[in-house]
């Protein structure tokens, strides 16, 4: 059997899409793991490399394009035979970069997943692909619907993606339970809008349902929500999060930002006191939430002013996650169409920093108001002797870590590793801004 390799970049969306690809493609090749940073041994070489790209941002495109040119070069040298490029990035420019790059041998959209696995010779429909994991076992992101009919003015994920599409519900949950046999504990439900899941399928908002039938599959341990839009977030969805003791009190949910007139200007559909008062029943009505967002820095409209109450609202929300992004003018959305981008790259990045280092403090300060309490965590990985591990409050990839030594209570010839998908408790001990000290308390979670 001929080698084969995807690299995935960007979002765990992109991972999903991999992922059923990938269940296909291990028919007809070996699959060789997927590494870091184009670094690969000799021995693992594979005859076909597929680059799963990202083209949201401007970082995430250079990113792309970076490792589309790494892998050229692994072309000439021979180390690759052929070389397939797919997902958003040429999605969006499937005009030029043909011509750019004409050392690819072939390019494929965002749904060109069915002529390409023609192109590799497999023979089988992608709508009955299940899933090739390639996170960690224990735990696996499930996309519950596709694309976005939201038209915010920075993005071009709608062009890039198309409208929204909800997965049916019954084929969720079978593809969880499949999941979940494989020893799946930890489901992260993923969408471009988790909030609008069922709208297109059955005229109304699903989620708490989904939840609730998720749930129900006997050894899954946690569900957590990635990507939920402010605006309508569903009632009976914040009630089954609340009551459900599956569901993680986490929620990720992206606000870009917090003044009228950047928000308009953004095409947001929601103001500064509306996005308040989300946050604020989030909180009142689900105990103990812990509340990731996303914020953009720099949009057309953000003046001094508008970045200083932005700030004034990061102090105020005191989130417990967030992460942030310098605006960058994409072709084709409405914000390059019709605003005009003022600021440089330079005023950018130093409002990216403060805001940054004031998140920095907030992260630091809920992080020490944990340190002595006992936690129950999921063990995600063991390196240079320390168990590296996640508590509900942790998402994978985007979260600080637990990080937790040996201990004098755990068998001495016990093998580390072993410890790799389950769940232990611990008490923590120490706390910077990002990660946690911990130390081993036991096996028994009651």
């Amino acid at each position: 059997m001929k080698k084969l390799q995807i690299l995935t970049l960007g979002c765990s969306k992109n991972r999903v899409d991999s992922e059923h690809l990938l269940d296909l493609l291990a028919t007809q090749y070996e699959i060789i793991p997927e590494t870091q940073g184009g670094e690969f041994e000799m021995a693992e070489e594979p005859d076909v490399m597929l680059v799963n790209t990202c083209g949201f941002i401007a970082d995430a495109k250079e990113e792309s394009i970076e490792v589309i040119f790494e892998q050229v070069e692994r072309k000439k040298r021979g180390e690759i035979q052929s070389l397939i490029v797919f997902g958003c990035l040429s999605e969006r420019y499937a005009k030029d970069l043909p011509e750019l790059i004409p050392e690819v041998d072939a390019w494929f959209g965002v749904r060109d997943f069915q002529p390409m696995l023609h192109y590799l010779g497999v023979n089988q429909e992608f709508e009955k692909a299940g899933r090739y994991q390639t996170s960690p076992s224990h735990y696996a992101y499930l996309k519950i619907s596709e694309g976005c009919d939201r038209h915010c003015s920075y993005c071009a994920i709608p062009s890039i993606r198309g409208a929204h599409r909800s997965v049916p519900m019954e084929v969720l949950e079978k593809e969880a339970r499949m999941l979940v046999s494989r020893g799946v504990k930890e489901l992260i439900l993923i969408a471009q809008d988790t909030s609008c899941y069922g709208l297109d399928l059955y005229r109304e908002r699903k989620l708490a349902q989904l939840l609730r039938n998720l749930s129900q599959i006997e050894d899954l341990e946690w569900i957590r929500i990635h990507y939920s839009y402010p605006d309508h977030f569903p009632v009976d969805a914040i009630e089954e999060i609340a009551s459900n003791p599956k569901i993680c009190a986490y929620m990720d949910i992206p606000i870009q930002h917090i003044s009228d007139g950047v928000l308009s200007n953004m095409r947001r559909g929601v103001n500064g006191e509306k996005t308040r008062r989300v946050i604020q029943t989030l909180r009142d009505k689900i105990p103990g939430l812990v509340l990731r967002t996303t914020l953009i820095v720099g949009h057309p409209g953000e003046g001094e002013e508008e970045f200083a109450e932005l700030l004034d609202f990061v102090k105020e929300a005191r989130f417990e996650r967030l992460g942030a992004f310098k605006y960058s003018e994409e072709e084709g959305t409405y914000a390059a169409q019709h605003l005009e981008d003022t600021l440089s790259d330079e005023q950018k990045q130093e409002r990216l920093d403060a805001l940054m280092q004031l998140q920095s403090e907030i992260s630091l300060q809920f992080n020490q108001s944990r340190v002595g309490s006992e936690e129950e965590v999921l063990v995600d990985d063991y390196s240079d002797g320390v168990w590296i591990c996640r508590s509900r409050y942790e998402s994978p990839e985007v979260d600080g870590e637990i990080l937790v030594g040996p201990s004098s209570l755990l068998p001495q010839d016990m093998d580390p590793y072993c410890l790799i998908g389950e769940k232990i408790k611990v008490k923590i001990t120490g706390a910077d801004d990002y990660d946690l000290i911990a130390e081993f308390v036991s096996l028994d979670l009651d």
